[in-house]
């Protein structure tokens, strides 16, 4: 940790960087650690998930499309 310097006119620009936007930093980086909470996923894991979810609403707009014509005649469109 770094130690403030007591006195002087610069003492209290670096406090109030140091408590502000300054600190800020260190705690975004926490989320990014081994030690971070949550479940652990794998990129490889995220990707297929994310696939996944396309297809699954994918098919559902084709099911949608497929459903919606059996239900409307064909001449009242």
């Amino acid at each position: 940790m770094r130690q403030r310097r007591l006195g002087g006119p610069s003492s209290t620009a670096s406090s109030a960087s140091e408590g502000g936007v300054g600190s800020s930093g260190g705690n975004m980086l926490r989320f990014y650690t081994d030690d971070a909470p949550g479940i652990k996923i794998s990129p490889t894991v995220v990707l297929v998930l994310s696939l996944c979810f396309i297809g699954f609403v994918t098919a559902l707009h084709v099911f949608g499309k497929l459903y919606r014509s059996k239900l409307v005649p064909p001449g009242a469109q």
